[in-house]
C-alpha cells in the first residue's frame, strides 16, 4: 500500500469514514474525493503532499521515468517561488507580500 511508501497523514477527524467503505471505493473515486475537498477547504496542506508522494507512487506503479517527470515538475515549481521576489515579477507581487507578512509580524 502507498501509505507505508508514502507515510501516514494525521488529521482531524480520521475515523469519521470507515476505513472498509473507503477501500471499498474505486482509486479514481478516492482521489476526486480527496482533491476536491482539499480545494474546498484550502487544504493545501494535503495538496502539497500529494504532490510529494506522486513521484513515490510512480515507482511503485512501475513509471520510474514519470517519477523523475514529476521530480522536475515539481522542483520547476519551487524555482519560481524561490525566485519570484526579482524583478517585474516581484514588484506585481508586492502587494500579496505585504498582505501575508502584516499577519506575520514575527517573519
Amino acid at each position: 500500500m502507498i501509505t507505508r511508501i508514502c507515510g501516514q497523514r494525521g488529521h482531524k477527524g480520521v475515523g469519521l469514514v470507515k476505513t472498509d467503505q473507503l477501500e471499498a471505493l474505486p482509486a479514481q473515486e478516492l482521489h476526486e474525493r480527496s482533491v476536491n475537498y482539499a480545494v474546498r477547504h484550502g487544504d493545501f496542506g494535503f495538496l502539497w503532499e500529494l504532490l510529494k508522494v506522486i513521484p513515490a507512487a510512480e515507482v511503485v506503479s512501475g513509471n520510474s521515468e514519470e517519477a523523475a517527470n514529476d521530480l522536475s515538475r515539481v522542483s520547476a515549481l519551487l524555482s519560481d517561488a524561490m525566485a519570484s521576489g526579482h524583478g517585474d515579477l516581484g514588484e506585481a507581487l508586492r502587494p500579496f507580500y505585504i498582505e501575508y507578512l502584516s499577519k506575520h509580524p514575527d517573519a
